[in-house]
């Protein structure tokens, strides 16, 4: 069956091949990212909804909310939404930003451990005639092996595991402090520590207004369009452990914050609008609990009315 990159919620921002099995219940679930084509990773705090209980400083937190749902890390140190992953620099080989391989080279993100999430890079050979951003291109053996017909300071994204078929996707230039995407209608993201560093299409989560077959997800501050990897899951109250395995308008939050959310790092929930007048009634575990909450505390310019829908610390 096809399947879709996910990206890891509580282990670590990141990105993964998908995997042919659904993702996760609610009594069996494992922590990481895969692609199922698309992916994701990073080494960078994320943001969530302003309240505590998201895990984000101040009211709200982003990671998919404050990055929400993505791990963010609270004030305490603790993680709820979309949490960094931390094994060090051990597993990177050369650095994205720089492009430091050798001339016929380039730096790319990849899974050293034949698992389908990116973990680490490696200077990858540069194919004849390379691939530019918004192209076609292909991969050679599966979307994480770090090996692609695309230039320089780009990869092959949004994979289909059945074809190897995917586009051209550039990634981001400047260094992790200042990242910079050329093309003003896309946003960097930084997950798997690091190692996937991509320049993805900018969007609203309450607008939902990616393309068909991807929904917008939260990392730290920014919202992407990413491919949806929920398959037949994902409904509010499901089990996550990835950015992308929620459906269109959720995310995935901290277990903590979503009513009878057991046995699972955490369970999808809802995006709302702060200036809507239905306020918490937008929240489906609003009898038990949940509340409308800022994702971030210090919004970026149009995402202020962005909220989302949590048990408060």
């Amino acid at each position: 069956m096809k399947t879709r990159s996910m990206w890891p919620v509580w282990i670590g921002i990141g990105l993964v091949l998908g995997a042919c099995e659904p993702p996760p219940s609610n009594n069996d679930q494992e922590s990481g990212v895969t692609p199922g084509g698309s992916s994701e990773g990073g080494d960078t705090d994320t943001e969530g909804p302003a309240d505590p209980s998201l895990g984000g400083s101040g009211p709200a937190e982003t990671g998919e909310p404050a990055s929400t749902s993505e791990g963010s890390s609270g004030s305490d140190g603790t993680c709820n939404f979309l949490c960094p992953l931390d094994n060090g620099d051990q597993f990177f080989e050369c650095d994205i930003f720089t492009q430091d391989c050798d001339p016929g080279e380039k730096c790319m993100p990849w899974a050293n451990d034949g698992g389908n999430s990116w973990n680490a890079t490696r200077c990858s050979p540069l194919a004849d005639n390379p691939g530019q951003p918004g192209d076609e291109c292909t991969v050679e053996g599966t979307g994480v092996s770090g090996l692609d017909d695309c230039d320089l300071g780009s990869m092959c994204w949004d994979v289909d595991p059945e074809t190897n078929i995917g586009t051209c996707v550039a990634m981001c230039t400047g260094d992790e402090a200042n990242p910079v995407c050329e093309d003003p209608s896309t946003a960097c993201v930084n997950v798997n520590d690091g190692a996937i560093v991509l320049c993805l299409p900018a969007c609203d989560p309450l607008l939902q207004d990616c393309p068909e077959g991807q929904a917008c997800y939260g990392i730290d501050d920014v919202f992407t369009c990413v491919p949806d990897a929920s398959g037949e899951l994902g409904v509010y109250g499901d089990a996550c452990e990835f950015i992308n395995v929620c459906d269109p308008g959720l995310f995935c939050a901290s277990a903590e914050t979503v009513p009878s959310c057991t046995g699972s790092l955490g369970c999808c929930s809802e995006f709302c609008d702060l200036e809507d007048e239905a306020g918490n009634a937008q929240c489906s575990g609003a009898a038990g609990g949940q509340e409308c909450v800022a994702w971030s505390e210090d919004p970026s310019p149009g995402f202020e009315a962005v909220g989302a829908c949590v048990i408060p610390a």
